[in-house]
């Protein structure tokens, strides 16, 4: 894995070749502020903007970004490589000093997702250990002076990790392992389709124990869970990717309360069959009453009732994936296709905020940041 270990050398050396150089944050007007990964002209970025689609702080990336965590508190970020990602980037949200790169063991490499914890002392960063075959979250010390030096890492219970948030209670981590084997010498290859076995599990962001875990029935272990968020009363809401035969439509959205059984929706008919097996992103709205579910091979996002599970609608946007809560009620879209739009909280169109671009490429995720000054 030596290969790997330069990789990440070469890429972290590569930010260090004009640090701060490329970050300029513009004044801000008191509005809410998002977070996106992007191509603009060839060249990845990673962007703060408001909700008019304008940059606030653009910070180049070595490769393809993913996702973000947040610690809104202290304003500022990580920004995740896209799986199998090989660096991670804190950044202030102010443009303050330079962005920092997290170091990486050497056999491991990100998933695209990470969370803050411990009041923003501890960072964990979901992760592949892939010589072992196993999830873990690496810790980094986030604390002031802490430089994200890596500081261990804890078990998830599980295969393929992706998506981590910290449960309201401040002291639970919930992890979706997607169950797929991948290593990097075969890129985002599926090694174990037959063997899958998906799951949520709880965490103790304190210790690391498994709390709790709970996994698919079966005949649906080729239903990865990848993408989570958080409904106001608590319950974890979940995107799933089918691997399984593409005829099959298996639901593909999903909820969890502790102490019960993971819960499946379905939708109408056309709306499943139309998202084709695949859920990019998953967000609540500010008021966290509604869900939104993206399918940007399906071209549209669906809306869920949280208290229900019952669909409310749904939004056409070619390639659109990034689901980000708007100020107020509704959501803020973007597309793989450069657009962006913002929808009510049925997802009937408000207003166009850019439109399609050749330049530019929104990519999977779209993060509010925090609420502006």
């Amino acid at each position: 894995m030596a290969i790997d270990r330069r990789r990440f050398l070469a890429l972290a050396g590569a930010l260090g070749l004009a640090p701060g150089a490329a970050l300029a944050a513009l004044p801000e007007d008191g509005g809410a502020l998002y977070l996106s990964a992007r191509k603009r002209g060839g060249r990845d970025e990673a962007v703060l903007l408001d909700e008019a689609g304008r940059d606030r702080l653009v910070l180049p990336m070595p490769a393809r970004g993913h996702s973000f965590a947040i610690d809104p508190a202290a304003r500022r970020a990580v920004v995740f490589g896209r799986q199998p990602g090989f660096f991670a980037l804190a950044f202030s949200l102010d443009g303050e000093g330079e962005p920092q790169a997290l170091p990486l063991h050497e056999a491991r490499h990100f998933f695209g997702h990470g969370a803050y914890l411990d009041g923003g002392s501890l960072l964990a960063a979901t992760e592949n250990d892939f010589e072992a075959g196993r999830g873990v979250l690496g810790l980094y010390d986030a604390s002031a002076g802490g430089g994200y030096r890596r500081i261990g890492e804890f078990d998830t219970g599980g295969i393929g990790p992706h998506e981590v948030v910290l449960m309201p209670d401040g002291k639970t981590l919930c992890v979706a392992n997607g169950g797929i084997l991948t290593h990097p010498d075969y890129g985002k290859l599926e090694l174990n389709l037959d063997t899958m076995r998906p799951s949520l599990a709880y965490i103790d962001a304190a210790s690391g124990a498994l709390l709790e875990k709970e996994e698919l029935a079966p005949e649906l272990h080729r239903l990865s869970i990848r993408h989570l968020a958080l409904a106001a009363d608590g319950a974890v809401w979940f995107g799933c990717q089918y691997m399984g035969p593409a005829a099959d439509r298996p639901a593909l959205v999903g909820r969890h309360r502790r102490g019960s059984r993971l819960e499946l929706f379905e939708g109408p008919a056309q709306a499943l069959r139309e998202m084709r097996n695949y859920v990019g992103s998953v967000a609540v709205d500010a008021a966290g009453a509604v869900v939104a579910t993206s399918s940007p091979v399906g071209g549209q996002v669906i809306y869920w009732d949280a208290a229900s599970g019952r669909c409310l609608g749904t939004t056409a946007l070619a390639d659109g994936c990034g689901v980000a809560p708007a100020a107020g009620e509704g959501f803020l879209l973007s597309s793989g296709l450069g657009a962006m739009l913002r929808v009510d909280a049925a997802g009937e169109p408000r207003r166009a905020v850019l439109a399609p671009s050749r330049e530019l490429s929104w990519d999977n995720h779209f993060r509010r940041a925090a609420a502006g000054a």
